[in-house]
């Protein structure tokens, strides 16, 4: 092999971000996400896989085309984390309730869980593939068993090991139906830390039992049905290696992956620029000792170039043999002769007979939980709803007629909303410790809607605040008229129950607009016969 044909090689087992928008000017990340030229450049010099992130799903399907155009290959990687449906990167498409909706629901009724969750993999594979993408990353197989979980939590179907093994498995028969290929992750188990391994690396102390018993039930289920690609997590497990972390360990990747639970598909890193990695090793560094590690296809490098450079110099001098990378690029080929190809209308994508509408809608109403009487309309039109975003805005859930803000509105209720760059409720704003400002939120009753769950590059920043307290320091002084939770169920559970019986509360896992419509619905009895009788009020 020449030293072009090599580089080449190497190229392939790359996966770098992009835009899913056409024009440079509206990536949305534009220190992750490559320009048009030099995704151009990239992929002429072989690179083989692309994610994508943001825009319509129209806009997808076009930039897929346009990817495939570039690299002149016919075996282009091309996936999304799309853990929640296409919809949850890709406007358009269906967006469907975080999987631990369906966690929740499989304790009590496991049969229409399984169900549902095939008919999740299926949607999501079909869409998927209307869109131009092949790879899905997707199944989240971390047990969450640790409710402070920052990055995780709904992510996860669950927090019992053979519970998730069996949805995650019925959501992979739906994917595999669709063609498109899945993904396990996050090797080998994301689920019982405290820390978000985008800013820092977690440790698990956890012993191999433990492991053998949470973690890995999952991963082995997958296995065995012969999923395609298994992603690394950044954490370092002792138990396993003291010295590096998963992606980076060959006691984790081959002693453990390839070798004793006997996978044989693709191993590809989570995203190499997560600081979890980067903190520890530059983009060439943390490349190679990925690669050597056994992982065959490199996520998101800091440095394509570099990456590719690095990994061609180990090859060289021997560090890696010549062996690893015959063997990474002939599983590529052969994972890839799984999924069809993508099927590409002339115009725009044809999601009609792929969006399953239903599935969304009965995700939602499966999931709710209401407690207390209908939520009333308030006495005079000084009521408040104050609405917690765990972001910065704008998020893709409260756009400004977003149900949470405008169903209330047309009761009675003005919407103040709380998020990290702007005016927050509490006394002192920079330590959001101590008691509610009450005279920022008026004289009248008070609505809490708090939009809460686990998301990357928080570090778990909305555990601090006192919402427990501010809840009851509204029942103190007789403000508080109810309660709505969208996302985290550890929050929910734990909020709820400072509720009185005599106070409407409601709960949704799903954060999305269909999600905040269906709870107010249900919370305020809209179109039922509780609704025509008590017409909003005590």
């Amino acid at each position: 092999m020449t030293e072009a044909e090599r580089r080449r090689a190497v190229a392939r087992l790359l996966v770098i971000r992009a835009s899913g928008h056409a024009e440079d000017r509206q990536r949305q990340y534009p220190c992750w996400e490559h320009c048009n030229r030099e995704l151009q450049r990239l992929l002429k010099s072989g690179v083989g896989g692309v994610i994508l992130l943001g825009g319509s799903a129209t806009e997808l399907q076009q930039r897929c085309r346009t990817l495939r155009r570039w690299s002149d290959s016919e075996d282009l990687l091309l996936c999304a984390d799309v853990e929640e449906g296409i919809g949850q990167r890709f406007s358009g498409a269906t967006w469907l309730s975080p999987p631990m909706a369906l966690g929740r629901l499989h304790q009590t009724n496991p049969e229409h869980a399984l169900a549902l969750a095939e008919r999740y993999g299926r949607t999501t594979g079909d869409q998927a593939q209307r869109c131009g993408l092949n790879w899905v990353l997707a199944p989240v197989c971390d047990v969450n068993s640790n409710p402070e979980n920052p990055v995780i939590n709904v992510r996860a179907w669950g927090d019992q090991p053979e519970s998730v093994a069996d949805l995650v498995a019925a959501f992979q028969r739906g994917l595999d139906s669709a063609g498109v290929l899945g993904c396990a992750k996050h090797f080998p188990g994301h689920g019982d830390t405290d820390q978000d391994s985008h800013l820092e690396l977690p440790l698990i102390n956890h012993g191999r039992s433990r492991l053998n018993r949470v973690e890995l039930v999952p991963f082995r289920r997958l296995i065995d049905s012969q999923i395609a690609s298994v992603m690394t997590a950044h954490l370092l497990i002792p138990a396993l290696d003291d010295a590096q972390p998963a992606t980076l360990s060959g006691a984790v990747l081959t002693d453990l992956l390839r070798t004793e639970l006997g996978f044989s598909g693709l191993v590809v890193t989570d995203a190499l620029v997560m600081e979890a990695i980067s903190s520890r090793a530059g983009p060439g560094e943390a490349a190679v000792q990925a690669f050597a590690a056994g992982a065959d296809l490199i996520l998101m490098p800091a440095d394509a170039d570099a990456a590719i450079d690095a990994i061609c110099a180990a090859l060289d001098n021997g560090r890696i043999p010549e062996s690893r990378l015959s063997e990474s690029l002939e599983r590529r080929t052969e994972v890839l002769q799984r999924c069809n190809k993508p099927s590409f209308n002339e115009t725009e994508v044809d999601l009609e007979t792929a969006t399953d509408r239903g599935l969304c809608i009965e995700l939602i109403d499966s999931s709710l939980e209401v407690q207390g009487p209908l939520l009333p309309k308030p006495r005079e039109q000084n009521g408040v709803t104050l609405i917690r975003v765990d972001g910065v805005l704008p998020c893709a859930f409260l756009h400004a007629d977003a149900a949470a803000i405008t169903t209330p509105e047309r009761h009675g209720y003005k919407a103040l909303i709380y998020h990290d760059r702007g005016i927050g409720p509490w006394s002192t704003d920079q330590d959001p410790t101590g008691p509610l400002d009450l005279e920022r939120l008026g004289e009248g009753p008070v609505f809490l809607q708090l939009f809460l769950r686990g998301n990357p590059f928080r570090a778990g920043q909305q555990r601090h605040e006192p919402w427990a307290e501010a809840i009851q320091q509204l029942l103190r002084v007789e403000r508080l008229l109810g309660l709505a939770v969208y996302g985290c169920p550890y929050r929910w559970d734990s909020l709820r129950k400072l509720v009185p019986d005599n106070i409407p509360a409601g709960y949704s896992p799903g954060q999305m607009p269909e999600a905040q419509q269906q709870l107010l619905s249900r919370m305020m009895g809209v179109g039922s016969e509780a609704h025509k009788r008590q017409d909003f009020t005590d």
